[in-house]
């Protein structure tokens, strides 16, 4: 079963500015991210709306069988993401409280959006396609984890669907041209 992993990674400005929803696919370790306008339920139930109403139940319930998450105010209300029209689609667990390691490679996928954005850099400025240009950079990285392949490259031959693909805007880019440092995004 395909375990997918979420957190939020706060600027700054702390959540009640510009954050990123991170989901983690564990099979493959590719990571999507949004940008929301602050870490709040709403707003997290809006990027699942988003996820959902463009994979329809189906490939939903095949993407996100199983969620892991931690006890976060945004993240409480297990029905955002189990039921985004009612139906039971997926299962939702919580990790427990100070063990971040329980959601351990998300929590290491981070090191690689704090490469672009240090921290105390505030997210303000981002915008969609920097966020959009930030996570395909991250997910071409090839890791010694995955025997040398990159998360978009296992994504897909496991077949992550195409639909997912491109509502993420999701690009393989090459080696030579991976760039993980601030200035990707100036």
């Amino acid at each position: 079963t395909n375990v997918v992993e979420l957190d939020v990674v706060e600027g700054a400005g702390g959540k009640s500015e510009q954050v990123l929803l991170t989901m983690l696919f564990r099979n493959c370790s590719l990571m999507l991210i949004f940008l929301m306008e602050a870490d709040r339920k709403d707003n997290v139930q809006d990027v699942f709306q988003r996820i959902y109403t463009h994979l329809g139940a189906e490939l939903y319930r095949k993407l996100f069988p199983v969620i892991l998450t931690d006890n976060g105010a945004s993240f409480k209300d297990p029905a955002i993401f189990e039921r985004p029209e009612g139906e039971l689609l997926s299962r939702v667990f919580y990790c427990d409280p100070m063990a971040s390691w329980q959601k351990g490679r998300l929590e290491k996928n981070h090191e690689f959006i704090r490469y672009i954005l240090p921290k105390g850099t505030s997210f303000d400025s981002l915008t969609e396609q920097k966020v959009n240009l930030m996570m395909n950079h991250i997910n071409s990285t090839a890791r010694a984890s995955l025997n040398g392949c990159t998360p978009f490259q296992l994504a897909l031959l496991l077949l992550l669907d195409a639909k997912l693909m491109s509502l993420m805007d999701l690009r393989s880019v090459p080696a030579d041209q991976i760039h993980l440092k601030p200035d990707l995004i100036k």
